[in-house]
């Protein structure tokens, strides 16, 4: 009976696990590593603490199932702190915070970002990890999963957004 009631557990744990699907985030570093490993496309979410957006995103289209099982299937994903202290080394470049303004903001997401500095912003990298396009504003999950699409299954090679958007 115990043997049975272990199995009967561990089934039901895997299963709750799998249609509560949750995005695999990952550090700048994890998902760097592991893309020297086995190359994929890399997913930027640059948030900050303070913005308001970067957490209803969060909490609207980052926990819709789809969304996550869409990201974690053609993407390594991360989240970045736009605002994060630590340096990162990156293509043999150091990337440290600069202060600035009111809060300042790290280089790398100056990078990633191409100098527009706006909250949320998501940033599509190819499997070389090299800036595909940056994405800003909130996204609702349906609209989400359209800008997902349209870079995961590499349809911004030959179509172009206004296109693509139109069908």
């Amino acid at each position: 009976m115990m043997k049975f009631l272990i199995a009967a557990t561990a089934l039901f744990l895997s299963l709750q696990t799998a249609s509560a699907q949750q995005i695999e985030w990952m550090t700048w570093d994890e998902a760097v590593a592991a893309n020297a490993k086995n190359p994929k496309k890399i997913f930027v979410d640059v948030y900050t603490d303070w913005c308001g957006w970067c957490k209803r995103m969060d909490k609207a289209t980052f926990s819709d199932k789809t969304v996550a099982k869409a990201l974690n299937q053609d993407f390594y994903a991360v989240k970045f702190n736009a605002e994060q202290k630590e340096d990162i080394v990156f293509n043999g470049k150091t990337y440290k915070f600069v202060a600035g303004g009111r809060r300042g903001s790290h280089e790398l997401a100056r990078m990633l970002l191409q100098g527009r500095m706006g909250y949320p912003t998501v940033v599509f990298l190819n499997e070389n990890a090299e800036v595909i396009q940056p994405v800003p504003g909130y996204q609702e999950p349906e609209a989400f999963m359209k800008v997902v699409k349209y870079f995961g299954d590499d349809l911004y090679k030959t179509t172009p957004w206004n296109e693509y958007e139109g069908d």
